[in-house]
């Protein structure tokens, strides 16, 4: 709506309009649809896109002439929008003629037009004012006359030419890192030096590494850290055991993926005298050995989070601390910090206390040892393992019934030989055991927020949320209409729209379009982020919702730690600013969303290699998404996805159908549909660009 309504006043742009006469003009009859346009129209008076005298709006001015300073995002299609911060009047449309010399996600200056046309303001980059990356990473290739670099950011629209006389032993198809890289005129190609060669590529060390210079993570430790990190002692101090409660001697069990090196969480059950159970959670006290304003910390805090790629992982803290000292390996004694809840049998919870403790891990499970458990009933600690799945089951029913949104989005892992390369793509399969972690992790993190945010008495103290925000209506009205166009039912005008996608999760749930269905959900709602102001997880249902089950691999989760035991051990002053929080916050959310990034694309090239043995075979897949040059496809049994181009489309000529989510045949009116099913032959495998081709063949 709010797209429609922009596109509508800019071509009308000194001419008045009441809410009504503007749905006339949009041929906009429903009520629903009619209340999103007046909430539509309100918003962009309120971001000063539109001007009001009574009841009538109208475009408001903007300046045609003057120079504006953003971050160019350039698409795959070779142009790009700048993204002025705190604009009224939109990102501005760069086609791929008037980049000049900028690349992806430089700061820029550009310059408007002076006559417009089309919805968006459109301009030309004038300047380059800051480079987003010094560096690049690319594969060295020849032609016959000079060397030149192929980033391998398809975003990073010019090859990088390099003297031969520098080439530092790089040989062509060397996966390296090009700098020093100078671009004075848009009509000749930058120019760089080889800073490093990272390996053949398309090796798994090459690949690991290319990535992570592609989203800026740091995967080597300085001295310093590395230093700072053998010094501390392995073994328990005594003075680490003052003040500690003793679980030493209760069964305390760790349960977690067969691959995992990083063990930060363990779980212990009782059951009480008067039939209610005591639970403890209990978490790497990671804040005991990284203290604030280390190494180790501003390292911690530059990385944000442990990034796990296919096969290797780039983590938060160095392998001494992660894998080792903080790890909750078993029959080893670690410290930690442990939320201990009752809970009665119907899950509700009676009492708590988060305290500093001392455990003895007894044992640890892979999630399928635990799932032989809650299946056959034996096994080691088979009645605690028993009673925790039990427990778990009744507090993930109560947890969905109060509003929370079961968004399981299928996954897939690997099996690699020696040399990383993909043998096998295997769907993940969610069972109790995985729940059975999940539901008490949500517990314990629930239960740390409200402590903060809902004190026994005095003010609330500065401190950092896990928050999710109410999803954008247009959006939820667009996707109410792809799912019914599919067949499924969704009220968007619901007095309760999270129990409509819960339902709706319910009822696609094991069919070949549930992943669609599932992303589409997810990215109609915002993004989850950390933020200072405590406004509550929508996903989740929560109120009161942060992250203090993984100190290993998040610093949020560290933060809380530090925060909870200064305020728990009643210090007056603040240990943080609330400016300092929000900075952070901000900074570890940032850090959150390369990582994301980086990941999907790791799953992506593996994918990819894995589909170069299949080249000619065909595969069921389903229509993941629909675009003026072709569909994507995404392939039921390992979830990679390409493209069916337009051209590719035999039998007729097919028009993009932006509203009907719909390639749609000119002459046979056969529509191809986002979330149809259909078959495809893979015809084309682009490793450097990490391109997939499919045709259609039923």
């Amino acid at each position: 709506m709010k797209k429609k309504l922009i596109s509508f006043f800019k071509k009308h742009p000194g001419t008045a309009f009441r809410s009504k006469d503007i749905a006339k003009k949009l041929n906009i009859t429903a009520d629903h649809e009619y209340s999103s346009l007046k909430a539509c129209l309100y918003k962009l008076y309120e971001e000063d896109f539109l001007s009001r005298t009574g009841k009538r709006y109208k475009l408001n001015n903007i300046p045609t002439s003057n120079s504006l300073v953003g971050v160019l995002e350039i698409n795959q299609a070779g142009y790009g929008f700048v993204v002025i911060k705190n604009s009224k009047s939109g990102d501005i449309f760069v086609s791929s003629r008037n980049l000049g010399t900028a690349f992806h996600q430089d700061t820029v200056e550009v310059s408007l037009f002076a006559k417009q046309k089309g919805k968006n303001l459109e301009g030309q980059i004038t300047k380059v004012i800051k480079r987003s990356r010094p560096e690049i990473v690319g594969t060295l290739q020849k032609s016959k006359a000079f060397y030149f670099v192929r980033p391998d950011d398809t975003r990073v629209h010019r090859d990088i030419y390099v003297d031969p006389e520098n080439l530092k032993k790089a040989r062509p198809g060397d996966k390296i890192i090009v700098g020093n890289i100078q671009w004075d005129n848009p009509n000749l190609n930058p120019e760089g030096d080889i800073l490093e060669i990272l390996g053949k590529a398309g090796s798994h060390d090459a690949e690991i590494t290319s990535i992570a210079k592609e989203f800026n993570l740091p995967y080597k430790f300085p001295d310093n850290v590395i230093n700072e990190a053998v010094a501390i002692p392995e073994e328990i101090q005594d003075s680490d055991l003052a003040n500690r409660e003793d679980f030493r001697n209760k069964v305390v069990c760790t349960i977690d993926p067969y691959d995992a090196k990083d063990f930060d969480d363990a779980l212990s059950i009782e059951e009480l005298e008067n039939g209610n159970f005591s639970v403890g959670v209990h978490i790497a006290d990671v804040s005991n050995y990284v203290k604030k304003k280390s190494a180790l910390d501003k390292e911690a805090f530059t990385r944000g989070n442990s990034v796990y790629f296919v096969g290797r992982v780039i983590p938060m803290l160095p392998e001494q601390l992660s894998n080792n000292i903080c790890s909750l390996v078993p029959n080893k004694d670690r410290l930690t910090y442990s939320v201990v809840a009752e809970l009665t049998a119907r899950g509700k919870l009676v009492d708590y206390r988060i305290v500093k403790t001392v455990i003895n891990s007894k044992r640890r499970f892979t999630y399928e040892e635990a799932q032989s458990i809650i299946e056959t009933g034996k096994g080691d600690y088979a009645d605690e393992v028993l009673k925790l799945n039990k427990l778990a089951q009744t507090l993930r029913k109560k947890r969905l019934r109060e509003g929370s949104i079961d968004f399981s989005s299928v996954e897939v892992k690997f099996e690699l030989d020696d040399e990383g390369n993909p043998l096998e793509i295997i769907k993940k399969e969610i069972k109790d055991s995985n729940m059975l972690v999940e539901e008490f992790m949500l517990l314990a993190n629930k239960i740390v927020a409200k402590h903060i945010a809902v004190p026994e008495k005095g003010p609330v103290k500065p401190f950092v949320y896990r928050v999710h925000d109410l999803p954008d209506s247009e959006k939820v009205y667009d996707f109410a209409k792809f799912v019914k166009s599919l067949g499924y039912a969704f009220d968007p005008n619901a007095k309760s729209r999270s129990n409509q996608f819960q339902q709706l999760m319910q009822s696609v749930k094991g069919t070949e379009e549930e992943t669609v269905i599932s992303e589409l959900a997810i990215r109609s709602m915002a993004k989850a982020i950390y933020d200072v102001k405590n406004i509550g997880h929508y996903g989740l249902g929560f109120k009161h919702y942060t992250h203090f089950t993984s100190p290993i691999r998040r610093y949020s989760d560290l933060i809380v730690h530090r925060l909870l035991d200064y305020y728990n051990n009643g210090n007056s002053k603040l240990l943080y600013s609330v400016a300092q929080l929000e900075e952070m916050s901000e900074h570890i959310s940032d850090t959150e969303r390369s990582a994301v990034e980086a990941e999907r694309l790791s799953v992506k090239l593996k994918q990819i290699q894995y589909l170069r043995g299949h080249l000619g075979e065909e595969f069921h897949a389903v229509i993941s998404g629909i675009t003026h040059f072709g569909m994507f496809v995404k392939i039921t049994d390992n979830l990679a996805e390409g493209l069916i181009r337009l051209r590719d489309l035999e039998g007729d000529f097919y028009v993009y159908d932006e509203k009907k989510y719909s390639l749609i045949g000119r002459s046979t009116k056969k529509q191809f549909r986002l979330g149809d099913k259909v078959q495809v032959k893979l015809v084309r495998v682009d490793e450097d660009r990490s391109e997939l081709d499919f045709i259609i063949t039923g």
